[in-house]
């Protein structure tokens, strides 16, 4: 076979691939063989990289030790910057880093990122090199840094080398220093999520709650990448739970921001500010909400959050619920009791947001709340609070025992009740204007006004249920009252057909 290229994409001739697959393969015999032929030692492939680098990367001895006869140029780097010492170290191997620096191996040397030997080892958690390194070579500092600033310290605590971070911190490293970002070994464990690496480090007794560039503390950092268990250890260890970055972001709104219900449990048993507000306003509520994390949203609820607090849009957590048409979170909202009447920016309500969006359910589940909670006010300590004791809910009425005044009400909807007939009805029983747009805004065909008919009943139904009052009686009189009172007594027959019915009404 001629000896050409190995392809289009190599500079390599077939016998020099043939040389660096023998570096690798530890295959002395044919090193020598290929030598022999004349074949260049020193070649090197599309990266830099020559039959030395392969054989210190690979950790073959021999292999290392024969091409060093025709090879003295140990400090020839490929184009990452790495050289056979610096190979043989992030590789771990011992005893090809100590044939190395006999032979005269710079032991300051970088690769490309600034990284030197030490720097390599840390961070593959080789122990064995880093004693060599410290024990057996002059003049080499502990607290170096590559070009990001970072130290050994550094780069143990970011790729979760809790041995080297022990050895390190043993030798007498610095355990306070910031790389170009201004973290410490601290915060890069806990973004990483590395808890026995950042438990060694606080024991140290470092300052946890040192703030980077961006004004993020460690707490900020492990609540950002979810890590449960660095999370713990710094609440334990007394932090700053409340603390605010560059935006005003506590650890709360990074873990709502992302859903993370098991670190939002752990902030919220010890004590976080729950309302706080970042550079846009947003509380942790917002955050989750907008990022439909229901979770999150009921751990808040039940942590007694603010639920009217507005951000720079002037929108409450129920506004961003009712734009999205987020139903469970909603419910949420409505039932902890939520100020209905506060407007945004562009003057809407949360009623009036849903019914642009076309969130029929929730245009309902609304007007049912506000309809509850103003009865509920004017019947405060009454006897007829008869709702306590039963779940309150305002989403859609699915339950048997009403299911025959909800065909009822679908009768009188779309066959009985004349176009306008609704809306004289509604307005007898106290559903506002604002109401009766809201129900009013979605389709809108000439047989419209059947579907919000019966959305109004069935709204003005959950009402009267949940007071405990008759609804037969209630649905008489107010069709006596718009002049239907041959309907009211249609109505009255069909609705006390049902046997089974609670509220039977005979004499009115």
């Amino acid at each position: 076979m001629e000896d050409d290229l190995v392809s289009e994409d190599d500079i390599l001739l077939w016998s020099e691939k043939e040389l660096h697959d023998a570096a690798k393969r530890n295959n002395t015999e044919k090193i020598q063989e290929l030598i022999k032929n004349g074949v260049d030692v020193k070649a090197k492939n599309k990266i830099d990289r020559k039959a030395l680098h392969w054989a210190a990367g690979a950790g073959n001895e021999q292999a290392l030790r024969l091409l060093l006869v025709h090879d003295t140029e140990v400090d020839e780097r490929d184009t990452f910057g790495m050289n056979a010492l610096l190979l043989a170290s992030w590789f771990g191997h011992l005893k090809l880093l100590q044939i190395l620096v006999s032979c005269g191996a710079k032991l300051n040397c970088e690769n490309k990122d600034g990284l030197n030997m030490l720097h390599c080892a840390a961070q593959r958690g080789h122990i064995s090199i880093l004693e060599f390194i410290m024990e057996d070579l002059e003049d080499i500092c502990l607290d170096s840094i590559d070009k990001s600033g970072k130290t050994a310290l550094h780069l143990a605590a970011e790729h979760g080398q809790s041995e080297v971070a022990e050895f390190l911190i043993g030798m007498g490293c610095t355990h306070g220093l910031k790389d170009k970002e201004e973290n410490t070994a601290v915060h890069l464990a806990a973004k990483c999520g590395h808890a026995a690496v950042l438990q060694r480090i606080m024991e140290t007794g470092v300052d946890i709650d040192e703030k980077n560039i961006d004004g993020l503390t460690a707490l900020h950092l492990a609540a950002d990448g979810g890590h449960y268990e660095c999370v713990k250890l710094l609440l334990e260890s007394g932090c700053n739970i409340n603390a605010q970055t560059n935006k005003n972001m506590s650890a709360l709104h990074f873990v709502a921001q992302h859903g993370f219900d098991r670190e939002a449990c752990l902030l919220l048993e010890a004590g976080v500010n729950t309302d706080a507000v970042n550079n846009q306003h947003n509380t942790s509520l917002h955050l989750a909400v907008f990022s439909n994390h229901t979770e999150v949203v009921r751990l808040l609820i039940n942590a007694d959050c603010d639920l009217d607090i507005t951000d720079s849009r002037q929108q409450t957590a129920l506004h961003i619920a009712a734009e999205h048409g987020w139903q469970d979170m909603a419910e949420m909202m409505l039932i902890s009791g939520v100020n209905l009447s506060l407007t945004d920016k562009q003057g809407k309500t949360c009623l009036e947001v849903a019914a642009r969006g076309n969130n029929v359910v929730l245009v309902d589940m609304i007007i049912k709340a506000d309809r509850f909670y103003k009865w509920e006010k004017d019947h405060i300590g009454s006897e007829q609070d008869s709702w306590v004791g039963r779940p309150l809910s305002f989403k859609q009425d699915h339950q048997p025992e009403t299911q025959h005044l909800r065909s009822v009400m679908w009768t009188l909807a779309t066959k009985q009740l004349c176009r306008g007939e609704w809306k004289i009805l509604a307005q007898h029983w106290d559903f506002s204007d604002a109401q009766i747009r809201a129900i009013e805004q979605q389709w809108t065909d000439m047989k419209s006004f059947k579907e919000h008919g019966h959305r109004m009943l069935l709204i003005w139904l959950h009402g009267v249920m949940m007071a405990g009052e008759n609804p037969i009686k209630g649905l008489y009189e107010g069709l006596v009252e718009i002049s239907r009172t041959d309907l009211a007594e249609c109505i009255r027959q069909k609705a006390n057909a049902e046997t089974t019915s609670p509220k039977m009404c005979s004499a009115m």
